[in-house]
Formats: structure tokens, sequence, C-alpha cells
């Protein structure tokens, strides 16, 4: 990720002289440094929404009121090959063109290292001299297959078969990526409308849920000065979930075994981290990346209870597999 800077650090070169340069020239370069943002943070993005919405809640049951679920949770998210890399053509840019070929593989955020380059299909004008790009390096991605991190997240029983539950992990590093995520979720029986009193323990349970979280994930990147200009050091993926499923648990003395079916609703933003005068510009022109995006997705898992906790498993499948297992204290 280490040629992140290259990339950024151009543009925003050209964009705070804007005066001096040929504006056409400007815009076009922008565009194509967009295009590879785009590919390249795109699929962080995609994923945040299985990460975000995995292990709200592990059965259809609801807590009795006023009863407390503390639970920590240990997420893992892979990532398939096909989420790894993009690809890319002349075509597609109007300054830029792969360097010795036609057409490009380049890696995402996931990705690994390239060798892939890039220079400008003609000469530009800059402060009235005439020069090219050469030699311009594709993004590094972080080279992960899967991402792993923690949370804690507490439920409370209550009135009316509802369950409430809250969830946090404030800014953690791991690997050169920073995560933090905090949601609010709400389960309401659905059973208690089926038209007989529910008493059993090992009834077939039905719910709904809805939970909003914030996502965000930053990738770090090797700081470039540009003096009295900017300084460029990561690139933060903000996400805004929303989610609504149907659940059902059914469950056999200590162990449960439930399902789940959904869609999740995330609005997503860009923004580069660093400082300077030239930072506002280059966050300026990647706001035009952030998008909405509607992902369908399924759950399925079970619990094993003890006397005074249990364990649950869950994975999440859509365009991601999700892992979450959680160890539950029933207060």
């Amino acid at each position: 990720m280490k040629n992140l800077k290259y990339f950024f650090g151009l543009s925003a070169i050209f964009m705070a002289s804007s005066v001096n340069a040929q504006q056409t020239d400007v815009d076009l370069l922008v565009d194509d440094l967009l295009i590879l943002a785009d590919g390249f943070a795109k699929p962080a993005a995609e994923s945040a929404a299985y990460q975000a919405t995995a292990g709200w809640f592990t059965s259809a049951k609801s807590l009795e009121k006023w009863k407390v679920d503390v639970s920590l949770h240990a997420n893992a998210i892979f990532v398939p090959s096909s989420k790894k890399e993009f690809s890319v053509n002349n075509n597609q840019f109007g300054i830029l063109k792969v360097t010795g070929n036609d057409r490009a593989l380049l890696p995402t955020a996931f990705g690994e290292a390239s060798d892939v380059e890039f220079e400008s299909r003609r000469d530009l004008e800059f402060n009235g001299q005439s020069f090219s790009i050469q030699g311009l390096q594709a993004i590094d991605g972080i080279d992960k297959g899967a991402l792993l991190y923690p949370f804690a997240q507490v439920s409370v029983g209550l009135p009316l078969n509802t369950q409430i539950g809250f969830r946090a992990l404030p800014a953690l590093d791991i690997d050169g990526s920073e995560f933090s995520t905090y949601g609010v979720g709400l389960k309401h029986s659905l059973s208690q409308y089926f038209g007989r009193r529910r008493t059993r323990q090992d009834d077939l349970e039905v719910a709904a849920i809805v939970a909003y979280d914030i996502f965000d994930v930053k990738y770090e990147f090797d700081p470039l000065d540009v003096p009295g200009i900017l300084q460029l050091s990561q690139i933060d993926v903000n996400a805004g979930v929303w989610m609504a499923e149907i659940m059902a648990s059914k469950r056999y003395e200590s162990f449960e075994i439930f399902g789940a079916l959904g869609a999740a609703q995330s609005d997503f933003e860009y923004e580069f981290g660093g400082s300077g005068l030239g930072l506002g510009l280059v966050n300026n022109e990647i706001s035009r990346l952030n998008d909405s995006q509607a992902q369908f997705k399924g759950d399925i898992g079970f619990n094993l209870y003890f006397n005074s906790f249990k364990v649950s498993t869950m994975a999440t499948a859509g365009k991601y597999v999700n892992l979450n297992v959680g160890l539950h204290f029933l207060l």
C-alpha cells in the first residue's frame, strides 16, 4: 500500500496548482486516479455489511424481562480470491495507460503487492513546462485472506418479548488496519402472535430483527509529505449499515440451532487521513466515490448452553463468508 502515496501525491500537486495547469489534464488525471481508488477500496466497503451485522442475536427467543446477556465476540471475515483483484484496461483512462500492455489485474485493499506500472499517454503541462508520467506503480494491498477482530456486546430483555442490544469496539489496530464499530439492535418475538401460548423451552421460535451499525476501517500506508501542501497517511472506509432480518431457532436441551435471512443497506464514504491544505482538495474529489449498496445475507449457527453462560457460533454467507464466535454470560 506504500505506493498509494504516488497516486494521490501527484493528484494533490495538480489540484493545488490548478491555476497554472491545464484544467482538462487535471480533470482527466483525477478521474483516472479515482478509477484506481474505487477498485482498490470498494471490496473493503462491501465487506463492511457482513462484518457489521454479524452476531447481533443468536436466538429467536427473547431474554426474560430485564435479564442481561453480556458477550465477547471474535469476528473473522474471509476474503474470496475474486475480491482480491480487479481488472482495468486502457480504454477506461483519459491520461494514464498500463505500461507495456493494454490491460492489467490490480490488487484491491485485500490483495497482494503488484508490479504493474502506469505512464501518461502524452506530455502534460505543469507550471509552463512539459513532462510525462513514467513508472507510476499500482497500489499494494494488505495481502490478507481473513480479517479478525473482537468486540463486546450487551443485550437486555424488555417488555413485550423484545430485546435490545448494544455493541462497541473502540479503535483497535490489527496488522496495519484500524477497526472500530458501534451499533444498536432490536429483536421482537413473532412467535407470540402464532395463536397459542408458547411455554415449552423447545418450541420453535421466530423473531424479527433490525439493527444499525457504524463500521469504520482505516488502511495505513507510508506517509507522503508534499511541503506546504499535503501529507497523506491512510485511507478511511466508513459505513453506516442498516440490517433487517427474520430469525428462527429451536432448542434441544443444552443445544440450540438457529438461522436467519435478511438484507443489509450500506452507505459508505471514503476519506484520506493526513494534514495540509491539499488534504481538503483530495477528499473533495474522493467523495465522488461515496455510494450506497444493498446486499442479501443468510446466517446459520448454533448455541451450547451451560449453567451461567453459553457459547454461540454464527456463519454469515453472501458475497463474503463471515464467522462469529461469542461467549455469553447470562445475568
